[in-house]
């Protein structure tokens, strides 16, 4: 039997986060990373499949072409329905690439209409009236208008979304929503006969969410965070189960490595500081001036690995980022900070962790690309959105690993993961 639900994400962390609710909803997941080659197709066994792709902030026409070949694959496998995952905070810029890629799903699919809702309740994310809500503040006023790579400056999502795309962009709002699934299809209906071709949705409760995956139930395509995914395996009979969450029992050393620069991040980061666990804190300006910083930052964690869990982050405030990308340019700082967080999450593994924590959606993509992770099954969640995950390593060891999106989990997430992960086992 082919895979029911078909998944394209953007980032790595965002797929993990769609996987999430999906397992706890009752379907039996695999995150793939990147579009699989040739052959991988027999070793699927799994309800639904999520491609996790690094296209969030490439060039529009990249992401557009990375998302068509993970869409080829996924309809070669049967899938029933396709899921456009993005960040719940709408990441993007005003040229894209949520809505370059929606449009060209759309048009490979055949589709002339599909909806867009990054809300996800559960961790703050609200849609009303269209506009986007991070807590009790507007996206706007969030953490997020300071993104080094997608600031986010306007949360009328309708607004942000219109600029991006061609198709006339509409609102199903909070009263039609509150209705219920045939209101919401019927607000759907009318949209269609006046010419738009994508709808926000609001969404401000679980059970908002509930109620539009019930009405776009049959749609070729839906786009969303993650949020969407609680209220869609119902449509196919599934109920939420503890067996779709089991993973291997852990196994080995404790580390942490840590690259985003959210606000979330940082109060995690000094919150495992305060505990005074031991730390390495990565200077990017170090790293470029040729210092051997993963050398130093290995060497302290081989002293310490055998006490517990290790953190290694460059994780700064929004002054510190500017600084640096003042010196070496926003691209390139980010992009030294993955490969050196790449390498240390390397030689950690190498050194026997086999429970790995990340932070920051394009650190975990460096990683999980570093360490030659090919597939990821979905295990128990640690926090909203963030689950562990399993992981072959070439030489056949299980990595237990947890990719977390930079604005994702509590003050004590990263010790906090360490003791679920015991407690799944025990």
């Amino acid at each position: 039997m082919g895979i029911r639900l078909g998944c394209i994400a953007d980032d790595f962390t965002g797929a993990t986060d769609l996987a999430n609710n999906l397992v706890r909803a009752g379907m039996r997941v695999v995150q793939l990373i990147d579009t699989p080659s040739a052959g991988v197709e027999q070793a699927i066994d799994a309800d639904a499949v999520v491609i996790a792709l690094k296209s969030r902030t490439v060039p529009a026409a990249d992401a557009v072409e990375a998302s068509l070949r993970a869409l080829a694959w996924l309809r070669s496998m049967g899938a029933e329905q396709i899921y456009f995952k993005y960040c719940s905070t709408f990441d993007s810029t005003p040229v894209g690439n949520i809505g370059p890629v929606t449009e060209a799903l759309m048009d490979a699919l055949g589709t002339d209409f599909t909806v867009a809702t990054p809300a996800f309740p559960d961790n703050g994310r609200t849609i009303f009236k269209g506009h986007l809500f991070v807590g009790d503040v507007l996206l706007s006023d969030s953490g997020m208008r300071h993104h080094p790579l997608t600031p986010m400056t306007d949360s009328d999502l309708v607004s942000v979304l219109g600029a991006q795309t061609t198709r006339e962009v509409g609102l199903v709002d909070h009263t039609v929503v509150a209705d219920g699934v045939e209101a919401i299809r019927a607000r759907v209906d009318a949209l269609r006969e006046g010419g738009f071709g994508i709808a926000i949705v609001d969404a401000v409760s679980n059970d908002d969410l509930v109620r539009l995956g019930a009405a776009v139930q049959g749609f070729p395509l839906v786009t969303a965070g993650s949020g969407l995914a609680i209220g869609l395996p119902a449509n196919w009979g599934f109920k939420p189960s503890r067996a779709a969450a089991q993973l291997p029992p852990p196994a080995g050393h404790q580390a942490v490595v840590s690259g985003s620069v959210s606000v979330a991040t940082n109060r995690q980061v000094l919150e495992y500081l305060r505990t005074g666990r031991p730390a390495f804190s990565l200077d990017p300006l170090r790293v470029a001036a040729g210092e051997d910083v993963v050398g130093q930052a290995l060497a302290f964690a081989g002293s310490h690995l055998d006490d517990g869990p290790v953190l290694v982050y460059s994780t700064e405030s929004a002054d510190t980022v500017r600084t640096v990308q003042g010196r070496l340019g926003a691209a390139e700082a980010g992009e030294l900070v993955e490969r050196t967080l790449a390498r240390i999450a390397q030689g950690l593994v190498e050194r026997g962790v086999r429970r790995l924590v990340v932070a920051g959606g394009e650190t975990s993509g460096a990683v999980v690309q570093a360490l030659g992770i090919t597939g990821l099954r979905i295990g128990p969640q640690i926090d909203p959105g963030v689950p562990w995950c399993a992981a072959a390593l070439p030489g056949g060891d299980t990595l237990h690993i947890t990719l977390k999106s930079g604005n994702f989990g509590g003050p004590g997430f990263f010790t906090r993961s360490f003791a679920l992960l015991d407690e799944e086992a025990a």
